[in-house]
């Protein structure tokens, strides 16, 4: 599955698109991650502010605050499967392309990709278009709406008991919905 960001530089032989759990930019993406952070309890909250405000992310308190949010809205399997632990671990043991790229956190963006956005490019996609989600994701309607509003063939799915991982939470569900649609078109 390839990014609409490929998809766009490269439309040639390309038959198909899948895009799952992803925004159309990073301020859409922050919008909704932030607030969703505000229905996380006060505690959490406050902890989150104070280590942004500090510098201190990489603070064991912090990352236990995140992971609250994580819990809700990036993998709601708990405890997390091996192949989600060891991806975190991997993330944790060398965050370096992911605190380049985003920073500390889901919400709190000072990466590279702070500017990124897709938004304007979308009717250039050519290409049936499968955008899919989880009703609990990170990834909110709004962050990929874009994608069905702009998107000129597009489908969208959510799957309702998942998060930010319907390939880990609802696997099953997810292989069937893109599976399906790439029969269809590849």
């Amino acid at each position: 599955m390839l990014g609409p960001e490929f998809a766009l530089a490269h439309p040639e032989g390309l038959r198909s698109l899948s895009i799952c759990d992803s925004p159309a930019s990073m301020e859409l993406w922050l919008a909704a991650a932030n607030r969703l952070r505000k229905d996380l309890p006060a505690d959490v909250q406050a902890t989150l502010v104070r280590h942004e405000e500090a510098g201190t992310t990489d603070d064991p308190e912090y990352i236990a605050a995140m992971k609250v949010f994580y819990d809700r809205h990036v993998c709601r399997v708990l405890p997390n499967p091996p192949e989600v632990a060891a991806s975190f671990a991997a993330m944790e043991q060398d965050p370096t392309v992911y605190h380049t790229m985003n920073g500390p956190s889901e919400f709190h963006v000072i990466g590279s990709l702070l500017p990124w956005s897709v938004v304007d490019r979308l009717p250039q996609l050519r290409v049936p278009t499968l955008v899919v989600a989880g009703a609990y994701d990170e990834a909110q309607p709004e962050t990929w709406q874009p994608f069905v509003d702009l998107v000129p063939d597009v489908r969208s799915h959510v799957f309702p008991a998942s998060s930010h991982m319907p390939h880990v939470e609802e696997p099953q569900a997810f292989l069937d919905v893109v599976g399906t649609f790439l029969r269809e078109h590849d």
